[in-house]
């Protein structure tokens, strides 16, 4: 069966990171802006108690609200099936369970954890910033060469 765009099977991912407060949260942000059919989670391998209130400040000077959401342990979608399972540190990559459920494809990006920024709350803003702008520049490629025209 054949798909228009205005109709298609919206496409799958999975974005996984240790604590899924910045990182992989970050990431979901950028591809549900791009575009809003997408099918974006993110869980991590050892979940923090919430978002990074620092990641949710830098998110809305792009305009991006992540205040609701919530840290997730990737055990909660070990069954589902993806069309992306894409690791964002390299903790998560080592720890990635095995999906019982179809993973058509593996991505691997790391970036530094902005968590483990220190100094003054200006200076963490500024870790926070880059990676935040670093996150958005990688997945706005993977976007375009992945999903975009699909």
């Amino acid at each position: 069966m054949t798909h228009t765009k205005s109709e298609r099977v919206p496409v799958r991912i999975l974005i996984l990171c240790t604590g899924n407060s910045c990182r992989s949260q970050m990431a979901e942000g950028f591809l549900k802006r791009f575009d809003p059919r997408l099918a974006v989670f993110s869980a991590g391998t050892q979940p923090a108690q919430a978002v990074h209130p620092i990641a949710i400040e830098v998110m809305k000077e792009y305009g991006i609200d992540i205040s609701g959401d919530r840290t997730k342990h990737v055990d909660e979608f070990v069954l589902e099936d993806f069309d992306y399972v894409i690791t964002v540190c390299d903790d998560a990559r080592e720890a990635c369970p095995v999906f019982p459920g179809s993973v058509r494809h593996r991505l691997h990006y790391s970036f530094e954890d902005p968590a483990t920024a220190t100094g003054s709350h200006e200076e963490i803003r500024t870790v926070f910033r880059r990676i935040r702008d670093e996150i958005r520049q990688v997945f706005t490629r993977f976007y375009n060469d992945n999903i975009k025209d699909r």
